[in-house]
């Protein structure tokens, strides 16, 4: 089964047309708004330096969960 994801606008004009596995090896500026000076907060406080990185973080996934609950809760 095939998945159609829109995600227009999520990215930097740079990343728009990037692969899945080139995403996911970017830095957290490949998203839309964010700026090379957040890469660096997130690389000093929390280690991230990759997408992959943010996905996988601990507090971030917690937050998601958290938010992913409340939706259903509501």
């Amino acid at each position: 089964m095939a998945i159609s994801v829109n995600l227009d606008k999520a990215f930097d004009k740079a990343f728009e047309s990037a692969s899945l596995d080139d995403l996911l090896k970017a830095p957290p500026s490949a998203l839309a708004g964010l700026t090379e000076k957040h890469d660096q907060v997130l690389a000093d406080t929390f280690g991230i330096k990759t997408l992959a990185d943010l996905g996988t973080n601990k507090y971030f996934a917690l937050a998601g969960v958290l938010v992913a609950l409340s939706n259903k809760t509501s």
